[in-house]
């Protein structure tokens, strides 16, 4: 979850009379912690199983003879990732790589990140369409103050995340509303960036990793990076284990 308080049209769950229903599920309590300490190492190579380099810059989602389709449907099978998310994770890096190629962000690590918040957007029985568009919005719980939970009150009039009293996280990536305002993306050409399409999502994220000059292929950058989205030690050694883990499974 992007915890940092801070555009586009999305879903209208703000039309909704009550907030929704969320799911009781939590995908990162599926994830084991890897044993590394933090700041000491990054996971696998950068460049381990990086998606194929396109011109001009990629569109995931893109029909025809694509070859980041092609890199995803092959990786899908070993990863245990969904090819579609496999394709915004590997658009992200192919992007940041062209606009911001000192951060030396990785597809794994956006992937590592996509399957704790949200089990790379099939929470709740949701399922990931080719559209990117999970099959019901993918909203948190409400950020209240309850035991554990963060208090951040309502940045966004529930337009994000259908709640008009406190906010939640929302997409497959879990932006907090004022933070997708600051970071959003349009990484599928549509004109408009959602937090709930996960190539809008993916972008937005691997944007935000890589602020303010941040490598993320240094152990300390990396490092920082994580914590900067959620500052908890099993966190980012749940994403390590899970990054290092996919980016391995791809160089095979």
């Amino acid at each position: 979850m992007v915890l940092t308080v801070g555009a586009g049209v999305v879903w209208l769950v703000k039309a909704l009379l009550v907030p929704p229903v969320v799911s009781a599920e939590i995908p990162a309590l599926e994830v084991q912690a890897a044993q590394v300490e933090p700041g000491s190492v990054v996971p696998a190579g950068v460049d381990a199983g990086a998606p194929p380099a396109q011109q001009p810059q990629p569109q995931a989602g893109a029909g025809g003879a694509d070859p980041l389709r092609a890199w995803a449907e092959r990786l899908a099978g070993p990863t245990g990732v969904p090819a579609r998310a496999l394709m915004a994770y590997g658009n992200a890096e192919l992007v940041v790589r062209s606009t911001t190629p000192k951060c030396r962000l990785s597809w794994a690590t956006l992937a590592g990140i996509g399957r704790i918040e949200s089990n790379h957007g099939r929470y709740g029985g949701a399922t990931l369409g080719e559209d990117g568009r999970p099959s019901k919005p993918i909203i948190g719980v409400p950020l209240d103050g309850s035991p554990g939970v963060k208090a951040i009150s309502d940045t966004d009039g529930g337009q994000f995340d259908g709640d008009s009293q406190v906010d939640r996280a929302v997409g497959p990536m879990q932006f907090i509303p004022s933070t997708w305002k600051r970071w959003a993306s349009d990484a599928n050409l549509d004109g408009r960036g959602d937090p709930q399409q996960i190539d809008d999502a993916a972008l937005a994220a691997g944007r935000y990793l890589c602020a303010n000059g941040r490598d993320m292929g240094s152990a300390a950058g990396w490092w920082a990076g994580v914590f900067s989205y959620n500052n908890s030690v099993p966190y980012g050694q749940k994403v390590f284990g899970l990054a290092d883990g996919y980016a391995r499974t791809a160089s095979q």
